[in-house]
Formats: structure tokens, sequence, C-alpha cells
């Protein structure tokens, strides 16, 4: 059985453009993608937490260090500068590989800088 589980997610990152006249994509601070296990043109699941958006895109590589967060084209409609997102990305694994995985988890300030990194969601309290 084949299962799709969390492969990376960057928590709370900050738009820093929107723009709707651009090919369609997000572009994501090269650092950031490596940091996270991005690849150029994978799938992302966005969604922003200002508005309640949820859409798929694919990424693409912006200059290493801008710290940009740029969602293009048609998906510019759904995010604005300053909108705080969380980018995720999925992969489908067997039963076997799923029980070793843990995602990486890239946690990000309203600069999107790196304010820490992890591997594990804690359980939700009641």
């Amino acid at each position: 059985m084949q299962l799709t589980l969390l492969k990376c997610k960057l928590h709370r990152v900050c738009v820093t453009q929107a723009e709707l006249d651009y090919e369609g994509s997000c572009a994501i601070d090269e650092d950031l993608m490596r940091q996270a296990g991005i690849r150029e043109f994978e799938q992302l699941h966005i969604y922003n937490l200002a508005n309640g958006e949820r859409f798929s895109t694919y990424a693409i590589r912006a200059e290493a260090g801008s710290r940009v967060i740029s969602i293009n084209g048609a998906a510019a409609h759904k995010a604005s500068p300053g909108d705080r997102l969380i980018i995720c990305c999925y992969a489908g694994m067997s039963e076997h590989e799923a029980a070793q995985f843990e995602p990486t988890l890239v946690y990000c300030d309203e600069h999107n800088q790196v304010t820490r990194l992890g591997h594990q969601i804690p359980a939700q309290a009641a």
C-alpha cells in the first residue's frame, strides 16, 4: 500500500510579492528550498493563514538569500504581500518507508528568517 505523508513544510513564511502577470508558480528563496528539501518544479500545497485560501502550484527558485516568497500567476489572487503561509510538500511511500520517515519542518519569522528546524509536530493538547 502507498501512503501520502507530509515530506516537508515552510511554516509561517511571509509573502513578499504577488505577481499576477508572471508565469504561474511560487518563487521561494533557494536557501529556504534547500533547507526544507523542496525541489524546483515540485508540487506545493499552500495554506494562507490570512484568508483561509488553500491552493496548489509548483516551486521555482528565487535568488538565494533574498528571502523572497512570491505568489505568481492566477494564484496571486489568493495571497497578498504580508500574508503568512504554510507551504507543504507531500510524498508517496510504502508503509515500511513511512514507519521510518520524519518530515523536515522549517519555521520562519515575518522576515522569512529561519527560527528553528524540526522533524516532529507535538501532539495537540486537549
